[in-house]
């Protein structure tokens, strides 16, 4: 009913409560209650008397088969689901879930918002509604986690790849799993792997893209940050077709990372570095290390030289920061 409630109110024009409820056949304050939950949950829904309720402006809503119709034919026929939500706590965790419960390969969760979004080392990801795009897709591998080393690195190259299918080719990687422009984060990546070292295992690939941020949700983001309708000028931006492109390139990617590691991707990958030969701050659990980037070995891992020597990072152990 409340996803209903939405798709009427998409348009971003008044609504009336009874007209509503004429449409979806139920009282005036049944919808009276599932806008309430909605406003509570997080929805920044308008309401004003003698016109009705609204939301601040049009958005397209997630919508399954639409994601579904955008994808190249050989994606499509990879994917076992693409199941969309309201709200999710978080689109990994769900999917973590999904995947104990014997979830298929190809699974993809993709959510309007998430009240318990994280990124790398728990951070929080703010997650507001309709936004940004959420989408996360289960990976089932015969390849044991201990080959996985550098698939954030392979999975940054098909996020920019996305984007330059969509119009955005500024953008830039920052070692991890951190997508930038003119290092303004754009985009960020979370992979989960569940399962044994040297056996079967499964990776859950969670992707979040900024595309209108309001900014009252994003004073709670601690760094500088840009968005898809500030780089293109547009103020609609379909979230859908960004998913089946996002969809369509990490596909490919983790086939071609299957097959041969991450040495294909590596070349693309250094040419969108933006910390090489920058100084960078790297905070360990027991000690910050502060250097110059000299980009990436053969296995993903960062190389910084330091006052005591090049020394090598790997990607889990380390937040970083480009030096002011």
């Amino acid at each position: 009913m409340r996803r209903d409630l939405l798709a009427i109110l998409s348009d971003g024009e008044f609504h009336s409560g009874e007209a509503m409820g004429l449409a979806l056949g139920v009282s005036r304050m049944a919808v009276w209650k599932h806008i309430r939950a909605l406003r509570e949950c997080g929805v920044p829904l308008e309401v004003v008397r003698a016109q009705g309720y609204r939301l601040p402006a049009a958005v397209e809503l997630l919508d399954s088969r639409a994601i579904q119709n955008g994808l190249e034919p050989g994606t499509r026929e990879r994917l076992a689901s693409v199941d969309t939500f309201l709200e999710i706590e978080s689109t990994n965790t769900w999917l973590r879930q999904r995947e104990l419960d014997g979830a298929p390969s190809g699974s993809v969760c993709v959510a309007e918002m998430q009240s318990a979004g994280r990124g790398r080392r728990n951070r929080r990801w703010v997650s507001p509604f309709a936004a940004s795009l959420y989408l996360s897709l289960l990976w089932r591998s015969a390849t044991g986690a201990a080959e996985l080393g550098g698939l954030s690195l392979a999975a940054g190259v098909a996020i920019v790849r996305s984007l330059r299918t969509l119009g955005v080719d500024t953008a830039g990687l920052k070692w991890p799993n951190d997508v930038l422009v003119d290092d303004a984060k754009l985009a960020g990546i979370l992979i989960d792997v569940v399962g044994e070292s040297t056996g079967p295992c499964s990776v859950i690939i969670g992707i979040g893209i900024n595309v209108a941020m309001p900014e009252t949700a994003a004073a709670d983001i601690d760094q500088n940050w840009t968005d898809l309708r500030r780089l293109t000028g547009r103020e609609t931006f379909s979230r859908n077709q960004l998913a089946s492109a996002v969809l369509d390139h990490t596909v490919a990617v983790i086939d071609e990372f299957e097959r041969s590691g991450l040495q294909p991707f590596l070349e693309e990958w250094r040419r969108h570095d933006v910390i090489q030969n920058r100084l960078v701050s790297l905070r360990l659990p027991n000690e910050v290390v502060q250097g110059r980037a000299c980009g990436v070995d053969s296995g993903g891992a960062l190389l910084v030289d330091t006052a005591s020597g090049r020394r090598r990072f790997a990607s889990g152990e380390v937040s970083l920061r480009i030096a002011p």
